[in-house]
């Protein structure tokens, strides 16, 4: 047990390994910046896998109609897959896999780049009196630029669905 204020082998250990990769040992900023990059990654990954799932799925109900015709399949079951078609793509236009696939990745890889840059002190990082000060400061803009952009497509279809009407 160490008294208030001193460190122990095990801190002043972990603070050399977080000194030496740049990287502040206990610093809110790294933090955040490393809990963002997970977040966006695993998001970013689970909307791929749901627009890839989906739109095989659509392929493959599209593809079965003109054999299910050519066999002299029911009508019911023929006009059943064609509504199946349309509401895969009615999910997929609501939740908006594609797009927030695609944001989700470049918000994730542009998260990456500046903790390259941070690490390397390059880049802004390099003249920077305070550069953990900054870190915290453009990975909350990046972080409050995306989510903007979301809110923005969120916001879109049910724009569109009023415009419809």
């Amino acid at each position: 047990m160490t008294a208030i204020g001193e460190t122990s082998a095990v801190e002043v250990g972990a603070e050399t390994e977080a000194d030496s990769a740049g990287a502040p040992a206990a610093s809110p900023a790294w933090a955040r910046l490393e809990d963002q990059i997970a977040w966006y990654s695993a998001k970013s990954h689970q909307n791929q896998v749901w627009f890839k799932v989906l739109k095989l799925c659509q392929i493959v109900a599209a593809a079965v109609i003109p054999v299910a015709a050519a066999e002299s399949a029911p009508a019911w079951l023929i006009s059943g897959i064609g509504g199946l078609i349309l509401v895969l793509e009615g999910v997929q236009q609501l939740q908006q896999y594609q797009q927030n696939w695609t944001t989700y990745r470049s918000t994730s890889e542009r998260l990456k780049h500046e903790k390259f840059l941070f690490l390397a002190r390059a880049g802004p990082y390099a003249a920077a009196e305070r550069p953990e000060v900054l870190l915290a400061e453009r990975v909350e803009g990046l972080v409050s630029q995306e989510h903007a952009a979301w809110a923005s497509h969120q916001e879109e279809p049910a724009r569109e669905a009023e415009e419809g009407k």
